[in-house]
């Protein structure tokens, strides 16, 4: 689907040049609240020289030869994504490139971060206008790849731009479809030694969940470890997404008793489904575990997670958790 996922575009190896050597280009403008601005779109796979055509005769610069010029010698240009962008009238070509690398100029800018929940996609969408009934409609249409139960896990984590004839339906499947492209490359969509696709994409959102990029694979081989002797998984993660409580770090002995099968404190095994969107990293996380004998993780500060086979160690470890809990270790600093 044209103009939803963010791609480099081509500026090939071509450049345009004025008769007389030069290009005709604007000043450098001093741009206030007062500019001019115009909404300016840029087509999906649209080269340089298109792109230069574009913004000349939308009269954001002054020649397709000078913004050509400038775009060939940074490398930068390249990251132009397609869609539509916020620009300002009569500004130098060097002003219009990096207006086109801001993102904050591109009001259809859709970023899905690592971890987020469908819900959390959901609502964004509706403070860009759409309502539940649209969102249902939309997801009614989405291709599930074989393998998979839910939409949950599956609405990959990327930055997303999408074009204004996009339709919600479109929107939805270009973000499955990268999942598809990613899950392929980790080879996550061939199962791995008894889990299927649909387990490994289970691990990996609580691995995304529960943990810095760097103690993913870790945290992969404990799920692993407590799978293997059946030991229920009690993660606290699984707890949160039935809760809905994001960035709390500590979970009550009361949260543990929440009747979901999605309570892992309460139900062996995996949950029923994926907890969260997860990314690249975790995803290779669920496909390729640490080797190790542990059994139990906990994170006593920012940045500190510790692994053990030990119940005996793991409890001295919480203890040291919640004295740096009280302490507001983990307090969000403004």
């Amino acid at each position: 689907m044209a103009g939803v996922l963010i791609v480099a575009l081509t500026f090939g190896i071509h450049l345009i040049r004025a008769s007389n050597g030069s290009a005709p280009d604007f000043a450098t403008a001093i741009i206030s609240n007062s500019s001019q601005e115009k909404l300016v779109e840029i087509p999906s796979g649209a080269n340089g020289i298109q792109i230069a055509r574009i913004l000349t005769a939308a009269g954001v610069v002054k020649s397709s030869s000078a913004f050509f010029g400038v775009a060939v010698a940074d490398t930068r240009s390249t990251s132009i994504a397609p869609g539509t962008h916020r620009l300002t009238i009569g500004i130098s070509s060097r002003q219009a490139l990096a207006q086109l690398l801001d993102s904050k100029r591109m009001p259809n800018l859709l970023n899905i971060f690592e971890g987020e929940w469908n819900s959390e996609i959901f609502s964004d969408l509706k403070g860009r206008g759409f309502s539940q009934q649209e969102i249902d409609a939309a997801l009614a249409k989405v291709t599930l790849p074989a393998g998979y139960k839910s939409l949950e896990g599956m609405l990959f984590p990327a930055q997303y731009n999408f074009a204004k004839e996009s339709t919600l339906p479109q929107i939805f499947q270009a973000m499955v479809d990268r999942f598809v492209t990613e899950s392929k490359a980790a080879k996550l969509n061939l199962g791995l030694k008894g889990l299927r696709p649909q387990d490994l994409l289970i691990i990996a959102s609580i691995i995304q969940a529960e943990g810095d990029t760097k103690d993913f694979p870790k945290i992969s081989r404990v799920i692993r470890n407590r799978l293997a002797i059946s030991m229920p998984l009690q993660l606290d993660s699984t707890v949160h997404y039935v809760k809905k409580t994001r960035g709390q770090v500590f979970l009550s002995t009361q949260a543990t008793l929440t009747d979901s099968k999605y309570n892992t404190y309460k139900h062996y095994g995996l949950p029923p489904g994926p907890i969260g969107n997860p990314g690249r990293a975790a995803i290779d996380g669920a496909m390729a575990p640490a080797v190790g004998d542990w059994l139990f993780f906990i994170t006593v500060a920012p940045g500190d997670t510790r692994f053990t086979k030990s119940n005996e160690e793991f409890l001295q470890w919480k203890s040291l958790y919640e004295k740096n809990l009280r302490a507001g270790a983990f307090e969000v600093k403004k």
